[in-house]
């Protein structure tokens, strides 16, 4: 658990989730337990998407993948233990019992994100997509399932949490979903346009491996200009917020901007 927790990475989620309850005026140190959280269902998910059964990578953040260390059955136990965990820590969060009501919220909105209705969900929708098979619309709902759906919860997380309004939470929860497919077609382009060094991880590998993305739906300089287009809609999510939104902001930004 802690080799694949404690790896690297950009800790996307977390951090959109503490920007977001910062964005409404919540307390970072108040939302720090479910922001963890987040990330243990993340890894869990990178633990099993790397496996040969489902993606079949070697590596990830730029060493071996958990099964390439410890086999493949303790990968998917560590997975399943991250999994579990992540709904102890909110559970037994100060704020889960100071305020309940949001907790419980907070809570379920993880697991419809992380669920069959969102990631786990996306990820069988990806396992059975192929060029020649699958409509070129397909791809969007992929990623709107199994990258943008989880990205979208945190937003809403942070919001629900640190106390914001239903309109503010609807719009952090718009700003989660343009954001996550943002970053799952930039991850489609690099995958296309990277390299080892800065992946990671290996790269050509979803075009071999006949992987429905952006680029192999649509050719790479739509997937460059959706991209574009993808950053502005996240922006204009948050327009009405205050400069108390502006890691947002640079969230987006820094997204549009990665190498890895």
């Amino acid at each position: 658990m802690g080799y694949s927790l404690m790896a690297g990475g950009k800790r996307v989620r977390p951090v959109l989730l503490l920007c977001a309850g910062n964005a409404v005026g919540g307390n970072e140190e108040e939302l720090l337990p479910f922001a963890c959280a987040v990330e243990y269902v993340h890894t869990y998910s990178l633990i099993h998407d790397d496996l040969p059964a489902m993606d079949d990578d070697d590596f990830r953040r730029g060493k071996p993948t958990s099964h390439k260390v410890y086999g493949e059955g303790t990968a998917i136990l560590a997975g399943d233990a991250l999994l579990t965990e992540a709904f102890r820590l909110m559970a037994e969060a100060p704020l889960s019992s100071a305020n309940p009501a949001r907790a419980v919220r907070a809570i379920a909105e993880l697991a419809c994100g992380a669920g069959a209705e969102g990631m786990v969900g996306g990820q069988q929708m990806d396992l059975l997509a192929a060029p020649g098979r699958s409509a070129a619309a397909d791809v969007t709902e992929i990623s709107l399932r199994k990258t943008a759906a989880l990205l979208a919860s945190c937003a809403r997380m942070g919001g629900i949490l640190g106390g914001g309004t239903t309109d503010q939470v609807a719009s952090l929860g718009a700003f989660g979903t343009q954001l996550g497919l943002l970053f799952q077609v930039t991850d489609d382009i690099l995958d296309e346009t990277g390299s080892f060094e800065e992946m990671g991880k290996g790269i050509s590998k979803d075009r071999a491996r006949g992987k429905w993305t952006y680029p192999v739906a649509y050719g790479l300089p739509a997937a460059v200009a959706r991209a574009e287009e993808l950053g502005r809609e996240a922006l204009a999510a948050v327009a009405s917020f205050s400069g108390r939104a502006e890691p947002l902001r640079e969230l987006v930004r820094r997204i549009q901007a990665r190498r890895s």
